[in-house]
């Protein structure tokens, strides 16, 4: 996972909507999101076949969580665990605030450096694990727009937050009661670039294997008795999103 864009809106029906673009090797091997954990029946996600964790899931409760490289991290190291591990800990919780708690336990030199997202319809962090410092810092993730990669949130040094910030906070806003997310689909399957850098584009092609292989579109629902309960939604590209159509999965 390399990219995620966050929309909170706590007065809304829908308070977290997420968009998110995996980028990787395309020969490591995965499964499309499903529930392929038999110890974890309650989390559902892809699941990577190489380390057995995931770059992205939703549990039973609504909470979502996503991890992605740090800045000059990407691949395994032999001596540390996979990071996808975090994830699946992050998704045992029932809230996100019991999540975060876990995640800024863990003994953090035994991973790679690390971004990552969790929330839920009430909250939302951002946690950084950055190998050139000694602890974990962890943040709100505000309401509004936001854009994370192997960079700080909207952190503009990052050419693909630089480039597609701005294009989000333009488009549309995902409907996801009325099934409209055009606009965001089409910015995740765009191949547009700054001055021909891959890393640049929302959806990467490089000439080394290494390219966006799947996209997801998850809306977490609000509490709202007087409207029944409503059930999150799971979009997903299984492949390049630029060639291949969203479809909404049963959860």
């Amino acid at each position: 996972m390399c990219s995620i864009i966050i929309l909170r809106q706590s007065d809304n029906e829908w308070p977290l909507i997420i968009g998110a673009n995996r980028d990787e090797m395309t020969n490591r091997k995965c499964l499309p999101p499903g529930r392929h954990w038999e110890d974890r029946p309650h989390v559902f996600g892809g699941k990577d076949l190489e380390a057995g964790g995931t770059w992205l899931g939703i549990n039973n409760e609504g909470v979502v969580a996503a991890i992605m490289n740090r800045v000059d991290t990407l691949g395994p190291m032999e001596d540390k665990r996979s990071r996808g591990e975090l994830v699946l800990e992050a998704l045992d919780h029932s809230d996100s605030s019991e999540s975060l708690n876990a995640i800024i336990e863990i003994e953090k030199d035994s991973y790679r450096g690390f971004n990552m997202f969790i929330g839920d319809n009430l909250n939302a962090y951002w946690i950084k694990s950055d190998e050139n410092s000694s602890f974990i810092e962890y943040f709100n993730v505000p309401d509004g727009l936001s854009m994370i990669t192997a960079y700080d949130r909207n952190d503009i040094s990052s050419d693909r937050i630089k480039n597609y910030l701005s294009k989000f906070s333009l488009a549309t806003i995902p409907q996801p009661s009325k099934e409209e997310w055009q606009d965001w689909e089409t910015l995740l399957g765009s191949t547009y670039s700054n001055n021909n850098e891959p890393l640049s584009a929302m959806c990467i092609k490089t000439d080394i294997g290494f390219q966006t292989v799947s996209s997801s579109l998850i809306a977490v629902p609000g509490f709202q008795p007087s409207h029944g309960s409503k059930k999150p939604i799971f979009r997903y590209a299984n492949g390049s999103p630029d060639l291949h159509a969203y479809e909404e999965l049963e959860i």
